[in-house]
């Protein structure tokens, strides 16, 4: 120890490498062992070692049957059982033609909506700027486009709900169903715009319900 480390108070390099080394502890069983870089593994080796022998089973699906899960097959016997219900979509009810029918009429009519304010929009913005014609698009869009789709899903929601009513009471589904569920759902459409623009919502929602 030098003259400087007596004042300073600092010990020797001697000191704190022998104080470093310290003896192993009986008393504490655990002794860890030292890394050896040559003995480690990559993430394909620790993978494909005895510990994980198939990758697969650690899905939180493996192991499970598919063919015994109820939710990737439709049972016969849970079909609606009235005569001419039997479509190319599988239904259980009217709660399936009403998911169906609302969704695919709601989403329909919000691309031809969306298509329609987008031509607008166009045309009515021919000579303005950039800007401002992709503001007049926007604005267009989203006016058409929402409307359209609303109008179209509620008056399904009531159609499907009228013919699956209707269908109940005569105990079967055919057109003359669809014709009057059209024709109701039309004329409570427009019941608050008076005689006149019921019937033509009437007629238009039964012809759409026909074909």
């Amino acid at each position: 120890m030098s003259i400087w480390d007596k004042l300073t108070g600092r010990k020797s390099s001697s000191t704190s490498s022998s104080t470093s080394t310290t003896q192993p502890d009986p008393a504490n069983p655990f002794q860890p062992t030292p890394f050896d870089p040559q003995e480690a593994q990559d993430v394909s080796s620790f993978l494909s070692g005895p510990s994980f022998a198939d990758p697969s089973q650690l899905h939180p699906l493996a192991g499970l049957n598919q063919q015994t899960l109820d939710y990737l097959s439709l049972e016969d016997s849970t079909l609606s059982d009235l005569p001419g219900s039997q479509s190319a979509l599988p239904s259980r009810g009217w709660s399936d033609d009403l998911c169906y029918g609302t969704g695919v009429t709601y989403l329909t009519a919000l691309t031809l909506g969306g298509a329609w304010g987008l031509q607008e929009g166009l045309r009515r913005s021919m000579a303005q700027p950039p800007k401002l014609r992709l503001n007049s698009v926007l604005n267009a869009v989203t006016r058409r486009g929402p409307f359209l789709g609303n109008s179209a899903g509620v008056i399904a929601m009531v159609y499907n709900c009228f013919n699956s009513f209707i269908g109940h009471l005569r105990g079967k589904h055919d057109s003359a169903n669809s014709v009057v569920a059209g024709a109701l759902s039309g004329m409570l459409f427009k019941s608050t715009r008076g005689v006149r623009p019921m019937m033509i919502s009437g007629g238009i929602v039964t012809r759409k319900a026909v074909f």
